[in-house]
């Protein structure tokens, strides 16, 4: 079945998540790094966590929270440097590839979407600030739902904003644990493995594996008409 529609997930894949601690000078060049991975890292234990209990908080909440203990931890713990930090965050930057990508999927009539546990507001804000605001055809956010991936509810929202099947369907995510629930969901999925890591013990595999979003267009087969 033709592909109809490209869904991506928003933070690592289409946004450059190291773009926020790279850019704050309140954080030591030697640290901005291993800040970057812990505050991942909690970020997303706590989505998975707040699931799977229930409680609910929305996602710069949990951004937010995540960032404090990763501060802490670090010896870094400064409201200034908080603040900055979660500014930075909220104007994310794009991936160099994705630009050019987006619009030669757009220019062969496939739609675009993005699939994020960010907030709206959030998802607007790095839209604008990574030059990437206009070029899609929906922007979903998990906040309706008031859970977060890797629950299926997630990608089903995806099939009815749509109106289209699993198999119309190509979901690109940098993150292994999404690309494989993803796919265990029934969606076709490319894996942008952007820095070579080894694949997921979980339910679902990836139809695809790429190093970068640039070689999607190609490999889904899709060409400007």
């Amino acid at each position: 079945m033709a592909i109809k529609a490209c869904v991506f997930d928003a933070y690592g894949t289409l946004f450059d998540l190291a773009s926020a601690t790279a850019r704050c000078d309140q954080v030591p060049p030697e640290q901005r790094a291993p800040l970057s991975a812990l505050w991942r890292d909690k970020q997303l234990q706590y989505t998975w966590l707040r699931a799977l209990q229930g409680r609910y908080a929305d996602f710069r909440q949990v951004t937010a929270e995540a960032l404090e203990f990763a501060l802490e931890s670090l010896g870094l713990a400064s409201p200034q440097r908080h603040a900055a930090l979660m500014g930075l965050f909220e104007t994310l930057h794009a991936f160099p590839e994705v630009p050019d990508m987006l619009r030669a999927l757009r220019r062969a009539g496939v739609k675009t979407a993005i699939l994020s546990n960010g907030t709206p507001a959030m998802l607007a804000s790095s839209l604008v600030s990574s030059g990437l605001d206009g070029l899609f055809d929906e922007v979903l956010s998990v906040h309706p739902l008031q859970t977060y991936k890797t629950e299926r509810r997630v990608y089903q929202y995806a099939l009815d904003r749509l109106g289209l099947m699993a198999a119309e369907i190509s979901f690109q995510s940098s993150n292994g644990w999404d690309a494989h629930a993803a796919a265990d969901f029934g969606l076709h999925v490319v894996w942008c493995n952007r820095y070579g890591q080894r694949r997921e013990r979980l339910p679902g595999a990836p139809a695809h594996e790429v190093t970068s979003l640039a070689a999607l267009p190609a490999l889904l087969g899709l060409a400007p008409s």
